[in-house]
C-alpha cells in the first residue's frame, strides 16, 4: 500500500471495513423490518453544512450511496482512495489536527440531528403503531376467520354424517331384505328339492309296476291300457323332474346374483361404517382435543376418487342392482310354486289315469276268469258224464259176447244135423241175421265208444286249457291287484310333490 509523507493512514475512516467474499454486509430482513432498518442513516455520517475546505461529507455521501445497507461491500483498495483528483483537494495534515476538524460540530447539526432523531422516532413509533394495530386487526379476523372456517367444516362434517347415516340406514335395510330374499329363495329351493326327491318313489313305483307286468303269461301279456298308461307316466314324471331341476339351476343362479348383490352391500355398508366412524371422530374433535398433531403438505394429498355424485350413485346403484335382484328372486319363487303345483298335479292325475286304467283291467281280467271257472266247472262235468258213457259203451259191448256165443254155438251146433235134415230152415236164417245184427251192433258200439274216448280227449285238452288260462289270469290279477296295486298305495300326495313334506 502507498502511503503519503505527513498524512496518517485514513482508510480505516473512508473505507467499509473488509467483509469475506460472497458475506452479505448486514443479515437480510424481510419485510417492514428492512425498511425500518434502512431509515435510519449511518451514526458517523459528516454533516455538509461543515465549513471546511475539502468538504469531506461529499465522499461519504458518495459511499453511502454507493454501499447500501443490507448489499454486500466489496473489498476496496486503500490505493483508490489517494487518486490524484483527491490528494489535490485535500492537504496533508497533522493527525491531530485532521483529528480535531473531524470531531467538531456546530450547534445547527447538533439541533438538525436531535430533530432528524425526534422526527425519525416518531415516523418509526407511528409505524410501529400502525403496524400493531393492523396486526391487532389481522389476528382478531384470522381467529374469526379461523373459527368461522372451524365451525364450516365442523357444519360440513355433521351434514356428511348425516348424508352417510341416511345412506347408511338404506343400504342396512336394503341389505336385511336381501337376506330375507335370500332365505325365502333358499327355503324355496329346498323344497323344490325335496319335491324333487319325492319324484323318484313314484317314478319307482311305475318302473316296477312295468317290471312286475312283464311276468305276465301267454295271452295276457298284452299291451293293453295300463301299459300305455304306465308309459305315460313314467314320461310324466321324467318331463316334471326335468322341469324341477331347470327349475333348481335357475334357483342356484339367482341365489348367486343375489349373494353378489349381498356382498356388494355389505362392503358399502362396512365402508360407511368405517368413514361414520371417522369422521364422527372428526367432527368432534377441538381445538383442546388430545391426539392432535402437525401432519405437513396433507392438505395438498388427494386422497378421493370419487365425487358427493358418484358417492350417491355407487350406493343407489347397489340397492337398484339388489331390489332388481329381489324382485326377480320373487318372480323365480312364484315360478317355483307354479311348477311343483303343475308337476304336482300332472303326475297325480297320471297317477289317477293308471288306477283308473288298472281297475279296469283288473275287472276285465277277473270277469274272464271268473267265465273260466264256469266253463271248466262244466268241462269238468261233462268229462265225468263223458266217462261214464265210455263206460257204458264198453259194458254194452261186453254184454254182446254172450248173445254172440250162444247164437255162434247154435249155428256150429246145427251144421251137424245129418243128410237132409241139414236144412235152411227158419232157425237157420234166423240165427244167421242175429249174428250178423250182433256184429253190427257191436261195431256200432266199437265206433261210439271210439268218438267218446276222442271227446273225451277233447274234453281233457279243453280243462287243461282252461285251467292254464285260469292260471295266467290269476297270475295277472295277483301282479295287477296285489303287487301292483299294492305298491302304488305308497304314492306320494299332492302335498308332498309340491315340496311341503320337510316342513
Amino acid at each position: 500500500m502507498q502511503t503519503y509523507y505527513g498524512q496518517t493512514m485514513t482508510a480505516s475512516y473512508f473505507s467499509a471495513p473488509k467483509i469475506g467474499t460472497g458475506a452479505s454486509y448486514l443479515p437480510p430482513l424481510e419485510s417492514t423490518m428492512q425498511s425500518s432498518y434502512k431509515s435510519y442513516a449511518p451514526p458517523f455520517v459528516v454533516s455538509q453544512s461543515l465549513n471546511l475546505p475539502w468538504k469531506p461529507s461529499t465522499y461519504y455521501r458518495g459511499a453511502q450511496k454507493s454501499m447500501p445497507v443490507g448489499s454486500s461491500a466489496p473489498e476496496m483498495n486503500p490505493s483508490h482512495l489517494y487518486r490524484d483528483d483527491v490528494v489535490s483537494r485535500v492537504p496533508p495534515l497533522m493527525p491531530s489536527a485532521r483529528t480535531a476538524l473531524f470531531s467538531k460540530y456546530t450547534p445547527s447539526d447538533w439541533f438538525k440531528s436531535n430533530n432528524q432523531n425526534y422526527r425519525s422516532s416518531d415516523l418509526t413509533r407511528g409505524a410501529a403503531q400502525r403496524l400493531r394495530d393492523e396486526n391487532v386487526r389481522i389476528c382478531h379476523d384470522t381467529d374469526a376467520r379461523t373459527v368461522k372456517n372451524q365451525q364450516e367444516s365442523s357444519k360440513n362434517l355433521g351434514n356428511r354424517l348425516a348424508d352417510i347415516n341416511f345412506w347408511k340406514s338404506e343400504v342396512n335395510h336394503e341389505l336385511d331384505e336381501m337376506g330375507k330374499e335370500i332365505n325365502d329363495l333358499t327355503n324355496w329351493k329346498k323344497r323344490t328339492e325335496q319335491a324333487l326327491k319325492e319324484t323318484e318313489g313314484p317314478l319307482q313305483i311305475a318302473q316296477e309296476c312295468l317290471f312286475n307286468r312283464e311276468k305276465r303269461q301267454g295271452i295276457d301279456l298284452v299291451d293293453d291300457t295300463v301299459e300305455k298308461e304306465l308309459l305315460r307316466e313314467v314320461g310324466t314324471i321324467k318331463r316334471s323332474q326335468d322341469h324341477l331341476r331347470k327349475m333348481i339351476d335357475r334357483a342356484n343362479t339367482q341365489l348367486s346374483m343375489d349373494r353378489a348383490a349381498q356382498h356388494e352391500l355389505e362392503k358399502d355398508l362396512t365402508d360407511k361404517f368405517r368413514v361414520l366412524n371417522i369422521d364422527n371422530k372428526c367432527h368432534q374433535l377441538a381445538n383442546s382435543s388430545s391426539g392432535l398433531g402437525f401432519y405437513r403438505g396433507v392438505e395438498g394429498v388427494d386422497q378421493t376418487s370419487t365425487i358427493p355424485e358418484s358417492w350417491v350413485k355407487f350406493s343407489n346403484d347397489n340397492i337398484l342392482r339388489s331390489q332388481r335382484e329381489r324382485n326377480g328372486s320373487k318372480g323365480l319363487r312364484s315360478d317355483l310354486d307354479g311348477v311343483m303345483q303343475e308337476t304336482g298335479n300332472e303326475m297325480w292325475t297320471q297317477y289317477n289315469n293308471v288306477n283308473v286304467a288298472f281297475s279296469g283291467r283288473i275287472a276285465e281280467t277277473m270277469d274272464a276268469r271268473n267265465s273260466l271257472q264256469a266253463h271248466l266247472a262244466k268241462v269238468l262235468q261233462e268229462i265225468n258224464e263223458m266217462e261214464n258213457n265210455i263206460e257204458l259203451c264198453r259194458k254194452a259191448v261186453k254184454d254182446k259176447e254172450a248173445p254172440m256165443q250162444v247164437a255162434q254155438t247154435r249155428l256150429e251146433a246145427r251144421t251137424r244135423r245129418p243128410n237132409v235134415e241139414l236144412c235152411r230152415d227158419q232157425p237157420q236164417h234166423r240165427l244167421t241175421r242175429e249174428v250178423g245184427e250182433i256184429y253190427e251192433t257191436v261195431d256200432v258200439l266199437q265206433n261210439r265208444l271210439r268218438a267218446a274216448e276222442s271227446a273225451l280227449q277233447e274234453l281233457l285238452r279243453t280243462k287243461t286249457t282252461l285251467e292254464h288260462d285260469l292260471g295266467v289270469k290269476n297270475n295277472s290279477l295277483y301282479l295287477d291287484k296285489e303287487k301292483c296295486m299294492g305298491v302304488r298305495k305308497t304314492y306320494p300326495t299332492t302335498a308332498k310333490l309340491a315340496g311341503y313334506s320337510s316342513r
